[in-house]
Formats: C-alpha cells, structure tokens, sequence
C-alpha cells in the first residue's frame, strides 16, 4: 500500500500522435491500482483520460471522475467509476485540486497545460505544497520545462521556483517521487 493516498493526472482528452502516450496512461493506471492509490482526474471517457480511467477501473483501483456537465455529451463518462458532475470548470478544478495528494502530468494539450501552470502558479504562490510531477515521455514537456527555467533566469521567479515540479521520465517513476515529495514536505 501506498503512502500516496489520491492522485490527480492531468492528460489529454485526446491521445496524440505516438503510441507510448497510451502507453504511459495505462502503465500509470495499472501502478496506481496495484499500490492502492485513488486516481482524481477530470472526468471524461476519451483520450489519455479515459485510458488511466478505464485502467485504473479494470485493475480493481478507485476512480474519482470530476466532470462539468457541459462536457458530458462531448467528452462522456466511464462506466462503473464514480463521477460527480459540476457546473464550471472552476469547480471541476478546484475539487479535483481538494481530493489529490499530489499532481501528474501525462502528455496533454491547451487544458493540460492550463492545469498544470495552474497547479504550479499556486505553488509559486505558497497555496499548497502538494508534489507536482510532470511525465517527460520523448521530451514532451521540456519546452515547457525551458520556459520555466528562462523565467527564472530572466528574475520573474526565484531559483527555488525550479523545485516546484518534479521531472519523470516514465510513468513507473511517478509514485515514488511523489511519495518522496509527500515525505520531505516538499513540492
């Protein structure tokens, strides 16, 4: 069992352009149910998203699925899972924020990348000190990554705003570091 009660992953609704994206959801999923840790995530049946879900589900995990109601035509719902059905996506992200320990990036498009920037602005902003780990699968997140680190090179945020997210290479990495962050009381 997991000291890492609940993780939000953030992932496309989408699955992208390469295989090991789908790869990466499952083999997370499939992780988070063998060690007995809840995925949180935004709710919807397609993509990256519905892969963790799905995996999670079938491997005998716990899924906690927050989705707007506007979304549930377009995106749809994973059967057997427990959803709760919001009204904005401020509140879909506030409660998927409430109900997670920690926080995961699979690669993802223009809402991925808001949450995660999201997460870490609140970070930045000493709102929480929950793990923030990002899934660098073929260097997907490094323009980001470089971005981060320019922003601070150019005094827009402290050296210390570097240690705000923790870089993984493959989805069997993820618990662990967060389990470590958890430990260290660190983000």
């Amino acid at each position: 069992m997991s000291a890492l009660k609940s993780l939000c992953v953030y992932c496309g609704s989408s699955p992208g352009d390469d295989r090991r994206f789908k790869e990466a959801a499952c083999t997370l999923g499939a992780d988070m149910a063998r060690r007995g840790v809840r995925l949180v995530y935004g709710g919807g049946g397609m993509g990256l998203m519905g892969e963790t879900a799905r995996t999670v589900r079938d491997a005998g995990g716990d899924v906690f699925g927050v989705i707007p109601e506007f979304l549930l035509q377009k995106e749809g719902l994973v059967e057997g899972i427990n959803h709760q059905v919001v009204t904005t996506m401020h509140e879909r992200k506030m409660l998927m924020f409430d109900e997670a320990d920690a926080f995961c990036a699979l690669p993802g498009g223009i809402g991925t990348l808001e949450e995660v920037i999201e997460t870490l602005s609140w970070a930045r902003l000493d709102l929480h000190r929950k793990p923030v780990i990002v899934v660098n699968i073929d260097n997907f997140w490094s323009p980001l990554l470089d971005l981060m680190g320019h922003i601070v090179d150019r005094g827009f945020a402290p050296a210390a705003f570097r240690d705000c997210i923790v870089v993984v290479e493959s989805p069997e990495e993820v618990i662990g570091a967060a389990e470590k962050r958890l430990v260290k009381g660190v983000i």
